[in-house]
């Protein structure tokens, strides 16, 4: 992941779609790209990628940020 300075701060919404159901999710240009590197990487679609990290979260931990902390655990190596 690279950082452009064109990128916003300001999260930017984009749907989902999760098990069938339409779903849109906030995040930063930056964990949009990122989000899309590693589904690319693990040779999966984004909506499939995102559908496996809701399936695996809390009932407390609202998607955007589990998205965030999976993106950070995968260029963390955890």
């Amino acid at each position: 992941m690279r950082y452009h300075p064109h990128m916003t701060l300001r999260p930017t919404k984009h749907s989902l779609s999760l098990h069938g159901h339409r779903t849109s999710v906030s995040l930063e240009a930056e964990f949009w790209e990122a989000f899309r590197e590693i589904a690319q990487e693990k040779g999966m679609a984004l909506n499939e990628l995102a559908a496996e990290i809701d399936d695996g979260r809390t009932s407390d931990e609202g998607l955007a940020s589990a998205i965030r902390l999976y993106v950070l655990r995968h260029y963390r190596g955890s």
